[in-house]
């Protein structure tokens, strides 16, 4: 094994064993959170149209989807499909099955063509009863970030809790 061919863009390059061990021990290994840091993840990528502030909404590569949870193991598609598609045109419709049960695992993926359709549905059907259930009705994608805080919630204070004397 005293000569090994690598053949590279149809030419062909002899190399000698200590040649080869030399460029072994040059190279470096890419494998694990080091690749983070590398020059092959830094650059311009495309990204999404759609809301840019943090924790907002993000679409999908074919639409924007919300996530349904809470849904009754005995509804049926149908009955999705009809209590969403209220909202908008529904592109596409997910619903996990149980396959030991045949009944619904209790959650459901929407896909909506426009964002209002789906801004809609995240509003008006979370909290809302569906077959004796209240449904959670929330983005399935969010962009990074903090979540903007809403005015009606308030701080949750941790440490102690206020004495009975104070008012």
């Amino acid at each position: 094994m005293d000569d090994i061919v690598i053949t590279r863009d149809r030419d062909d390059v002899e190399m000698e064993d200590d040649e080869i061990d030399r460029l072994k021990k040059s190279a470096s290994k890419r494998k694990g959170r080091g690749l983070a840091r590398s020059e092959v993840l830094r650059g311009d990528f495309d990204e999404l149209e759609g809301e840019t502030r943090p924790g907002g909404p993000q679409k999908s590569i074919e639409g924007w989807i919300i996530f349904v949870t809470n849904v009754h193991i005995e509804a049926t598609e149908n009955d999705i499909f009809d209590k969403f598609s209220e909202y908008g045109e529904i592109k596409n419709l997910h619903a996990n099955l149980d396959r030991r049960t045949g009944y619904l695992k209790g959650y459901v993926c929407i896909e909506y063509e426009q964002y209002n359709e789906a801004r809609q549905a995240v509003e008006q059907a979370n909290n809302e009863d569906f077959l004796g259930q209240e449904l959670k009705v929330d983005w399935a994608f969010v962009r990074p970030g903090k979540k903007p805080t809403s005015s009606k919630r308030k701080e949750r204070r941790r440490g102690r809790s206020p004495s009975p004397d104070s008012d």
